[in-house]
Protein backbone atom coordinates (compact mmCIF):
# COMPACT_ATOMS: atom_id res chain seq x y z
CA UNK A 1 0.00 0.00 0.00
CA UNK A 2 1.53 3.12 -1.21
CA UNK A 3 -0.45 5.89 0.43
CA UNK A 4 -2.57 6.02 3.56
CA UNK A 5 -6.00 8.08 3.94
CA UNK A 6 -5.65 10.09 6.77
CA UNK A 7 -8.79 12.72 7.32
CA UNK A 8 -6.41 15.23 6.36
CA UNK A 9 -5.18 14.04 3.18
CA UNK A 10 -2.79 11.10 2.04
CA UNK A 11 -0.17 10.41 4.22
CA UNK A 12 3.07 7.74 3.89
CA UNK A 13 3.38 4.63 5.93
CA UNK A 14 6.55 6.23 7.27
CA UNK A 15 4.79 9.62 8.66
CA UNK A 16 2.66 6.84 11.24
CA UNK A 17 4.81 7.33 13.83
CA UNK A 18 3.62 6.13 17.25
CA UNK A 19 0.02 5.04 16.63
CA UNK A 20 -2.50 3.76 18.42
CA UNK A 21 -4.36 1.94 16.65
CA UNK A 22 -7.92 1.32 18.14
CA UNK A 23 -9.23 4.28 19.54
CA UNK A 24 -12.44 6.57 19.62
CA UNK A 25 -12.89 10.11 19.13
CA UNK A 26 -16.07 10.13 20.12
CA UNK A 27 -18.87 7.18 20.08
CA UNK A 28 -22.48 7.45 19.45
CA UNK A 29 -25.05 5.94 17.03
CA UNK A 30 -25.89 6.14 13.08
CA UNK A 31 -27.75 9.62 12.55
CA UNK A 32 -27.77 10.70 16.08
CA UNK A 33 -25.01 13.51 15.52
CA UNK A 34 -26.92 15.03 12.29
CA UNK A 35 -30.49 14.53 13.18
CA UNK A 36 -30.00 15.75 16.72
CA UNK A 37 -27.09 17.94 17.01
CA UNK A 38 -28.42 19.34 20.23
CA UNK A 39 -27.96 16.50 21.78
CA UNK A 40 -24.77 16.45 21.54
CA UNK A 41 -21.54 19.57 21.79
CA UNK A 42 -19.93 18.83 19.22
CA UNK A 43 -17.56 22.08 19.58
CA UNK A 44 -16.89 20.55 23.43
CA UNK A 45 -15.93 17.36 21.66
CA UNK A 46 -13.30 18.96 19.11
CA UNK A 47 -11.92 21.31 21.75
CA UNK A 48 -11.18 17.86 24.41
CA UNK A 49 -10.43 16.33 21.46
CA UNK A 50 -7.27 18.29 20.70
CA UNK A 51 -6.24 18.96 23.80
CA UNK A 52 -6.02 15.26 24.61
CA UNK A 53 -4.26 14.25 21.57
CA UNK A 54 -2.05 17.31 21.94
CA UNK A 55 -1.11 16.11 25.08
CA UNK A 56 -0.37 12.36 23.92
CA UNK A 57 1.63 13.80 21.42
CA UNK A 58 3.52 15.88 23.13
CA UNK A 59 4.17 13.61 26.14
CA UNK A 60 3.64 10.45 24.43
CA UNK A 61 5.20 11.16 21.19
CA UNK A 62 1.96 9.71 19.97
CA UNK A 63 1.65 10.51 16.12
CA UNK A 64 -1.33 8.99 14.71
CA UNK A 65 -4.13 7.29 15.79
CA UNK A 66 -6.94 5.01 13.90
CA UNK A 67 -10.39 6.03 14.70
CA UNK A 68 -12.80 2.79 14.68
CA UNK A 69 -16.07 5.04 14.63
CA UNK A 70 -17.74 3.86 11.85
CA UNK A 71 -21.31 5.09 10.29
CA UNK A 72 -23.61 2.85 13.44
CA UNK A 73 -21.26 4.87 16.00
CA UNK A 74 -22.14 7.65 14.88
CA UNK A 75 -18.74 8.64 12.79
CA UNK A 76 -18.25 12.45 11.97
CA UNK A 77 -14.88 12.38 9.83
CA UNK A 78 -15.60 16.67 9.39
CA UNK A 79 -15.09 16.49 13.67
CA UNK A 80 -12.21 13.87 13.36
CA UNK A 81 -10.69 16.47 10.65
CA UNK A 82 -10.95 19.01 13.04
CA UNK A 83 -9.65 17.30 15.77
CA UNK A 84 -6.01 16.33 13.91
CA UNK A 85 -5.63 19.68 12.54
CA UNK A 86 -5.80 21.11 16.01
CA UNK A 87 -3.71 18.57 17.56
CA UNK A 88 -1.02 17.60 15.00
CA UNK A 89 -2.09 13.96 15.48
CA UNK A 90 -2.83 12.18 12.43
CA UNK A 91 -6.07 10.32 12.28
CA UNK A 92 -7.30 7.56 10.40
CA UNK A 93 -11.02 6.97 9.66
CA UNK A 94 -13.35 3.69 9.44
CA UNK A 95 -15.99 2.43 6.57
CA UNK A 96 -17.09 -0.57 7.37
CA UNK A 97 -19.64 -1.38 10.25
CA UNK A 98 -20.16 -1.90 14.02
CA UNK A 99 -22.34 -4.23 15.89
CA UNK A 100 -25.69 -2.27 14.81
CA UNK A 101 -25.50 -3.41 11.25
CA UNK A 102 -28.33 -0.97 9.47
CA UNK A 103 -31.51 -3.40 8.78
CA UNK A 104 -31.48 -2.62 4.95
CA UNK A 105 -28.64 -4.63 5.17
CA UNK A 106 -29.66 -7.58 6.62
CA UNK A 107 -30.74 -9.37 3.12
CA UNK A 108 -28.25 -7.11 1.19
CA UNK A 109 -25.66 -9.06 -0.84
CA UNK A 110 -22.03 -8.68 0.39
CA UNK A 111 -21.04 -7.34 -3.24
CA UNK A 112 -23.34 -4.12 -2.77
CA UNK A 113 -22.47 -3.45 0.26
CA UNK A 114 -18.75 -3.81 -0.56
CA UNK A 115 -19.20 -1.26 -3.24
CA UNK A 116 -20.58 1.43 -0.48
CA UNK A 117 -17.57 0.54 1.99
CA UNK A 118 -14.80 0.83 -1.56
CA UNK A 119 -16.57 4.16 -1.99
CA UNK A 120 -15.98 5.80 1.16
CA UNK A 121 -12.27 4.30 0.30
CA UNK A 122 -11.77 5.44 -3.20
CA UNK A 123 -14.01 8.74 -3.24
CA UNK A 124 -14.93 10.09 0.23
CA UNK A 125 -17.40 10.05 2.70
CA UNK A 126 -20.77 12.25 3.80
CA UNK A 127 -19.60 14.54 0.25
CA UNK A 128 -16.69 15.76 2.32
CA UNK A 129 -13.80 13.95 0.33
CA UNK A 130 -12.29 12.61 3.69
CA UNK A 131 -11.47 8.94 2.65
CA UNK A 132 -11.06 6.31 4.61
CA UNK A 133 -8.04 4.41 5.10
CA UNK A 134 -9.21 1.41 7.25
CA UNK A 135 -12.57 -1.16 7.33
CA UNK A 136 -13.86 -1.79 10.46
CA UNK A 137 -15.62 -4.95 11.19
CA UNK A 138 -17.70 -6.49 14.56
CA UNK A 139 -18.58 -9.61 15.96
CA UNK A 140 -19.03 -10.17 19.73
CA UNK A 141 -19.75 -12.93 21.91
CA UNK A 142 -22.85 -14.35 19.51
CA UNK A 143 -19.87 -15.14 17.60
CA UNK A 144 -20.30 -14.42 13.21
CA UNK A 145 -23.92 -14.22 13.12
CA UNK A 146 -26.50 -15.22 9.63
CA UNK A 147 -26.34 -10.88 8.91
CA UNK A 148 -22.75 -10.15 10.77
CA UNK A 149 -21.36 -12.84 7.91
CA UNK A 150 -22.73 -10.55 4.80
CA UNK A 151 -20.76 -7.96 6.49
CA UNK A 152 -17.79 -9.92 7.16
CA UNK A 153 -17.72 -10.64 3.27
CA UNK A 154 -18.85 -7.34 2.11
CA UNK A 155 -15.51 -6.04 4.19
CA UNK A 156 -13.50 -8.87 2.79
CA UNK A 157 -14.32 -8.06 -0.94
CA UNK A 158 -13.82 -4.31 -0.20
CA UNK A 159 -10.52 -4.59 1.22
CA UNK A 160 -9.71 -7.01 -2.02
CA UNK A 161 -10.77 -4.73 -4.40
CA UNK A 162 -9.04 -1.38 -2.59
CA UNK A 163 -6.09 -2.77 -1.32
CA UNK A 164 -6.91 -1.35 2.34
CA UNK A 165 -6.92 -3.28 5.67
CA UNK A 166 -9.28 -5.05 8.02
CA UNK A 167 -9.46 -4.12 11.37
CA UNK A 168 -12.23 -6.66 13.41
CA UNK A 169 -13.61 -6.11 17.13
CA UNK A 170 -13.90 -9.63 18.79
CA UNK A 171 -14.69 -11.40 21.54
CA UNK A 172 -11.84 -12.37 22.65
CA UNK A 173 -12.87 -15.27 25.33
CA UNK A 174 -14.85 -17.10 22.97
CA UNK A 175 -12.53 -17.00 20.15
CA UNK A 176 -14.43 -15.41 17.50
CA UNK A 177 -11.13 -14.40 16.05
CA UNK A 178 -10.88 -17.92 14.15
CA UNK A 179 -14.32 -17.40 12.97
CA UNK A 180 -13.57 -14.26 11.31
CA UNK A 181 -10.48 -15.28 9.95
CA UNK A 182 -12.55 -18.37 8.85
CA UNK A 183 -14.70 -16.20 6.51
CA UNK A 184 -11.81 -14.25 5.43
CA UNK A 185 -9.74 -16.87 4.17
CA UNK A 186 -12.92 -18.07 1.99
CA UNK A 187 -13.27 -14.62 0.56
CA UNK A 188 -9.75 -14.85 -0.44
CA UNK A 189 -8.43 -12.33 1.83
CA UNK A 190 -4.69 -12.16 1.98
CA UNK A 191 -4.57 -12.37 5.83
CA UNK A 192 -1.39 -9.80 6.50
CA UNK A 193 -4.06 -7.38 5.43
CA UNK A 194 -5.98 -8.17 8.85
CA UNK A 195 -5.77 -7.44 12.19
CA UNK A 196 -8.10 -9.10 14.78
CA UNK A 197 -8.93 -6.43 17.83
CA UNK A 198 -9.54 -6.79 21.63
CA UNK A 199 -7.37 -9.61 21.24
CA UNK A 200 -5.86 -8.15 24.77
CA UNK A 201 -9.31 -9.63 26.28
CA UNK A 202 -8.04 -13.20 26.48
CA UNK A 203 -4.94 -14.13 27.86
CA UNK A 204 -4.62 -17.39 26.04
CA UNK A 205 -1.27 -17.87 24.43
CA UNK A 206 -2.32 -20.47 22.03
CA UNK A 207 -5.17 -18.85 20.70
CA UNK A 208 -3.01 -15.46 19.85
CA UNK A 209 -0.31 -17.36 18.44
CA UNK A 210 -3.17 -19.33 16.32
CA UNK A 211 -4.20 -16.25 14.53
CA UNK A 212 -0.77 -14.70 13.95
CA UNK A 213 0.62 -18.05 12.71
CA UNK A 214 -2.91 -17.88 10.12
CA UNK A 215 -0.87 -15.04 9.08
CA UNK A 216 -3.32 -12.45 10.76
CA UNK A 217 -2.37 -9.33 12.96
CA UNK A 218 -2.95 -9.52 16.58
CA UNK A 219 -4.52 -5.98 18.50
CA UNK A 220 -3.92 -5.84 21.86
CA UNK A 221 -5.88 -2.56 22.03
CA UNK A 222 -7.91 -2.64 25.63
CA UNK A 223 -5.58 -0.59 27.71
CA UNK A 224 -6.79 -1.01 30.67
CA UNK A 225 -9.52 -3.43 30.50
CA UNK A 226 -12.83 -3.14 32.73
CA UNK A 227 -11.95 -5.26 36.09
CA UNK A 228 -15.75 -5.40 36.56
CA UNK A 229 -16.14 -8.01 34.68
CA UNK A 230 -14.61 -11.14 36.44
CA UNK A 231 -13.40 -12.97 33.41
CA UNK A 232 -11.35 -9.73 32.02
CA UNK A 233 -7.53 -10.00 32.52
CA UNK A 234 -6.43 -6.88 34.81
CA UNK A 235 -4.03 -4.62 32.47
CA UNK A 236 -0.58 -5.97 34.38
CA UNK A 237 -2.06 -9.44 32.99
CA UNK A 238 -2.72 -8.20 29.44
CA UNK A 239 0.95 -6.90 29.87
CA UNK A 240 2.34 -10.04 30.69
CA UNK A 241 0.78 -11.29 27.90
CA UNK A 242 2.22 -8.88 25.82
CA UNK A 243 6.09 -10.25 27.44
CA UNK A 244 4.93 -13.85 26.52
CA UNK A 245 3.84 -13.32 22.87
CA UNK A 246 7.55 -11.42 22.27
CA UNK A 247 9.31 -14.52 24.02
CA UNK A 248 8.07 -16.82 21.93
CA UNK A 249 9.09 -14.88 18.65
CA UNK A 250 5.65 -12.92 17.94
CA UNK A 251 6.54 -9.25 18.72
CA UNK A 252 6.65 -8.42 14.82
CA UNK A 253 2.61 -9.45 14.78
CA UNK A 254 0.78 -7.57 17.96
CA UNK A 255 -0.07 -3.97 18.18
CA UNK A 256 -1.36 -1.87 21.33
CA UNK A 257 -4.11 0.59 21.64
CA UNK A 258 -6.70 1.28 24.58
CA UNK A 259 -10.32 1.67 22.84
CA UNK A 260 -11.18 5.10 25.11
CA UNK A 261 -12.70 7.86 23.74
CA UNK A 262 -13.25 11.25 24.27
CA UNK A 263 -16.81 11.18 24.40
CA UNK A 264 -18.97 7.83 24.78
CA UNK A 265 -22.63 8.40 24.50
CA UNK A 266 -23.63 4.70 23.98
CA UNK A 267 -22.50 3.80 27.44
CA UNK A 268 -24.96 4.96 31.11
CA UNK A 269 -22.85 7.96 32.93
CA UNK A 270 -22.23 5.31 35.59
CA UNK A 271 -19.89 3.26 33.42
CA UNK A 272 -18.75 6.70 32.02
CA UNK A 273 -17.42 7.75 35.16
CA UNK A 274 -16.55 4.54 35.89
CA UNK A 275 -14.13 4.38 33.02
CA UNK A 276 -12.39 7.80 33.65
CA UNK A 277 -11.33 7.14 37.24
CA UNK A 278 -10.44 3.75 35.65
CA UNK A 279 -8.35 5.26 33.76
CA UNK A 280 -7.36 8.81 34.59
CA UNK A 281 -4.61 8.63 31.67
CA UNK A 282 -6.85 8.39 28.26
CA UNK A 283 -4.33 7.89 25.74
CA UNK A 284 -1.47 7.97 27.16
CA UNK A 285 -1.90 4.60 30.01
CA UNK A 286 0.30 2.71 27.57
CA UNK A 287 2.62 5.06 27.39
CA UNK A 288 2.60 6.09 31.60
CA UNK A 289 1.88 2.52 32.39
CA UNK A 290 2.48 -0.55 30.22
CA UNK A 291 5.70 0.45 28.45
CA UNK A 292 7.27 0.91 31.59
CA UNK A 293 5.97 -2.49 32.99
CA UNK A 294 7.87 -3.96 30.14
CA UNK A 295 10.61 -2.51 30.16
CA UNK A 296 10.87 -3.57 34.02
CA UNK A 297 9.69 -7.72 32.82
CA UNK A 298 13.19 -6.97 30.12
CA UNK A 299 11.74 -6.16 26.99
CA UNK A 300 13.82 -4.21 24.97
CA UNK A 301 13.53 -0.56 23.89
CA UNK A 302 13.53 -2.03 20.14
CA UNK A 303 10.96 -4.41 20.62
CA UNK A 304 9.01 -2.09 22.30
CA UNK A 305 9.74 0.38 19.30
CA UNK A 306 8.28 -2.54 17.27
CA UNK A 307 5.20 -2.95 18.98
CA UNK A 308 3.96 1.09 18.85
CA UNK A 309 5.99 2.80 15.20
CA UNK A 310 7.39 -0.28 13.15
CA UNK A 311 4.45 -2.84 13.27
CA UNK A 312 2.03 -0.60 12.56
CA UNK A 313 4.07 0.75 9.36
CA UNK A 314 4.45 -2.36 8.19
CA UNK A 315 0.46 -3.34 8.48
CA UNK A 316 -0.20 -0.44 6.52
CA UNK A 317 2.49 -1.22 3.84
CA UNK A 318 1.25 -4.84 4.08
CA UNK A 319 4.53 -6.40 3.71
CA UNK A 320 5.23 -9.54 4.63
Amino acid sequence: MGVINSVTGEINPEDLGSTLTHEHIMVASGGIPQTYPEYINRAAIVEEGVKLLSAARSEGNVQTIIDLSTVDLGRDVAMLREVSLGSGVNIIAATGNWRDIPRVFWNESPDTIASLYSREIEVGIDGTGIKAGIIKVANDVEGVTETAEIVLRAAARAQIRTDVPISTHTAARERVGDQQIAIFEDEGVDLNRVYIGHSNDSTDIGYLTGLMDKGAWVGLDRYPGNPSVAENPNWEERTETIKKLIDAGYGNRIMVSHDWAVRMFIASPEIRAERDIRNPDGWLFIYRNVLPRLRSLGVKEEEIQAIIVDNPRRFFEGKK
